[in-house]
């Protein structure tokens, strides 16, 4: 949907140590799924399992208590299905989770060729 409608993004550019050990090493990382490069924004989609939803909000409330200028929005299963249906990009009667997106982090901009 990003690229449908041009929106320029990187996936997975960046983890943030979100806890550090005793010796200054990061003990856990956390990293978004998406930065929307024009909006500056990280996106973290939570439809794989709805169950790590606790978890996953553990982790974007630590991001934000220790990196408050970085702006991160959660969408969650709802809101990924209500997408698909506003736009008729698929039936979600039967729907499953889909495995993560595969790829290198990389700048995606279609409207410049």
């Amino acid at each position: 949907m990003l690229e449908f409608y041009g929106i320029r993004y990187l996936y997975e550019p960046r983890s943030f140590p979100i806890e550090i050990g005793d010796d200054g090493e990061p003990i856990k990382l956390f990293t978004p799924d998406f930065y929307l490069v024009d909006e500056d924004v990280f996106i973290e989609i939570t439809t794989m399992n709805q169950r790590l939803v606790t978890k996953k909000n553990r982790k974007v409330r630590r991001l934000r208590e220790l990196y408050p200028d970085v702006a991160c929005k959660v969408f969650y299963q709802r809101d990924y299905l209500h997408l698909l249906m506003k736009y008729g990009l698929e039936d979600v009667g039967d729907w499953e989770a889909p495995s993560r997106v595969p790829g290198p982090p990389q700048i995606v901009n279609l409207g410049e060729e």
